[in-house]
């Protein structure tokens, strides 16, 4: 196994339906690579901070992303929504590429 793949387990389902509670994210350590429009991304809660959040980037600023979840009820996903922007620099890691 590549040694810089980390797994990274979904809890919950603001990422429904395209991740499901228990799926598993390929995802490289973020390093500086690009980010873009529909990346998913790993980073830690801005104000909770034993969470870790998997949310998928909407907008970019500069260096700051909007992250939602994908699921389409408004109260399912804890994200830009209710703690704003989030810093590039605070990623954990960003979805590996397939294929």
């Amino acid at each position: 196994m590549d040694p810089r793949v980390l797994k990274v387990i979904v809890k919950g389902d603001s990422m429904w339906p395209t991740l499901n509670d228990g799926d598993t994210v390929q995802c490289t350590p973020y390093n500086g690579q690009e980010v873009t429009v529909n990346s998913i991304v790993v980073f830690p809660h801005p104000f909770k901070k034993a969470v870790t959040c998997v949310k998928r980037v909407s907008r970019i600023e500069e260096t700051r992303l909007f992250v939602e979840g994908d699921n389409p009820d408004p109260i399912a996903s804890e994200d830009s929504h209710n703690f704003g922007w989030i810093m590039r620099s605070n990623l954990i890691a960003i979805e590996a590429q397939q294929g």
